[in-house]
Order: C-alpha cells, then structure tokens, then sequence
C-alpha cells in the first residue's frame, strides 16, 4: 500500500529527545530514581497570573504571530525581572525569546546555512 506521506516527511527520523525522555520515563516507572535530560517540561503547572495573562492577551486579539525574538513587553518584564532578582542589567538587544532550547541554538548558531560573519 502507498504511503499517503511524501518521501522527505518518510524520511524524517525520530526525535533523539523525545526518545531520551521516554526512556526516562519507562525508568521512573520501573522505580529508578532518575533525572531526566530530554524534553524541557516544568515540573510545576503554568502560575495562575501567567494563565490570567494569556486568558486577557487572546481576549485582547493577540492572537498573531509576533517578533521571532521576542515582543518589547515582555522583552521588558525579562529585563526586570533579571534586574530584580539577579541584580543584571541587560537591554533589549541583548534578550532573544524563544520556544526552547533547539530554537535558540538555530537562531544563533554561526553554521549551518546561517547568517555568515565577514571573512567566512
């Protein structure tokens, strides 16, 4: 029977994090004490003013794509929090957001078909 995926979707390989992190769970439920390095999920639901937040934002119609690094609001709440907590100074040119840790490392990495450096 022929595969209604295209030849580049059949030839995508498993996610190696996924599969870290579903070792570590048949782990944990074989009773092994272990720290999982896979998948960043928190261990703690969302805080409930963070959801009250994203409740108002969708009623407040944003609900579009934003800024790939990040909006200036909540560039701005990093930077006070860093400042409050961490007692760091940083701008707004120096905070990039992003959905997580492989996204960061596309976004920044030198190699790979990215932005090149003069001399390169």
């Amino acid at each position: 029977m022929n595969s209604v995926f295209s030849t580049r979707v059949q030839a995508i390989k498993p996610s190696p994090t996924l599969a870290i992190t579903a070792r570590a769970s048949e782990m944990r439920a074989a009773g092994k004490d272990v720290i999982g390095l896979g998948a960043g999920e928190p261990d703690f639901d969302t805080p409930e003013h963070i959801k009250a937040a994203a409740i108002q934002a969708i009623n407040d119609g944003f609900t579009k794509y934003t800024a790939v690094d990040g909006t200036p609001g909540l560039k701005q709440a990093i930077i006070h929090k860093f400042k409050q907590d961490n007692g760091l100074d940083y701008a707004a040119d120096q905070i990039l957001v992003s959905c997580g840790g492989k996204q960061s490392f596309y976004n920044t990495s030198p190699g790979g078909g990215g932005a090149r450096r003069r001399g390169d």
